[in-house]
């Protein structure tokens, strides 16, 4: 695996916000655990060429390699806050 650092983005919408607040509050110290840093966010996004992302939210997030990647998102930790996100969002 690469020792490039790996940049996430997630988009999607919030349906259920007290759902999606707890997926939250377990999110950033998972990321900062597996050597992470949260980049932006932003709800009003403008699309200045093609058809993506769509509207919604955008985060975006890096991790400092693959390893720590598939880390983050295997952690069994992380694996029980995502219930949160994929119940209170429609994520894309």
């Amino acid at each position: 695996m690469s020792d490039i650092p790996v940049y996430m983005i997630a988009n999607f919408h919030i349906q259920d916000a007290d759902t999606y607040k707890l997926y939250e509050k377990g999110f950033f110290p998972l990321l900062k655990k597996h050597g992470g840093s949260f980049l932006s966010y932003d709800d009003s996004t403008v699309t200045l060429e093609g058809a993506y992302p769509r509207e919604g939210r955008i985060v975006l997030f890096q991790l400092p390699s693959e390893t720590a990647a598939q880390a983050w998102f295997g952690d069994p930790e992380y694996q029980a806050i995502a219930k949160h996100r994929r119940a209170g969002t429609d994520t894309q």
